[in-house]
């Protein structure tokens, strides 16, 4: 039961780290819109998906009303959150296999990939001590962007 644990403690920690740093984007859309929180919230909220609020970033970031500063600290910064992304999707949209004897042992991608006259199915994953420093590694690096955030709104002087 113990590794069980270990694992929705992380996956649990990996998903309040990334939640709670995707939604400062909610000031990099302010910012690079120059408008205020409430409508930068409202086009954060409108758009439904990770990847949706990252390419408008990075679109933000690309328009010519954009500084080269800006642009290179939000590119960076949706870059290093891409990155990080496929592990965080990966155990959002898996399933968990357990053992014979209910021991957590793996996960496997939902994926079907269908191959002519056969199937294929979502790759399966040993989740073993370096699996699970890999998420740790991850949280981690989230972390780090989720200061970078702080650091460029801080730098200038976006309001909160």
């Amino acid at each position: 039961m113990s590794r069980i644990n270990d694992v929705l403690m992380l996956v649990g920690k990996l998903n309040y780290t990334w939640t709670n740093t995707e939604s400062l984007f909610i000031y990099l859309i302010a910012h690079l819109l120059n408008t205020n929180k409430e409508a930068a919230t409202v086009i954060f909220l409108t758009l439904n998906t990770t990847r949706a609020r990252i390419d408008l970033l990075e679109r933000l970031a690309k328009i010519s009303s954009t500084t080269p500063e800006s642009k290179a600290a939000v590119l960076e910064i949706t870059s290093r959150m891409t990155r990080e992304q496929r592990l965080r999707n990966k155990y959002n949209h898996c399933i968990y296999s357990f053992d014979e004897s209910g021991v957590m042992a793996s996960t496997q991608l939902m994926r079907i990939v269908d191959m002519n006259d056969n199937l294929k199915y979502g790759k399966v994953e040993a989740l073993d001590d370096e699996e699970l420093q890999r998420i740790q590694a991850t949280i981690d690096a989230i972390i780090e962007v989720n200061r970078s955030i702080w650091s460029f709104i801080k730098q200038k002087n976006i309001q909160v």
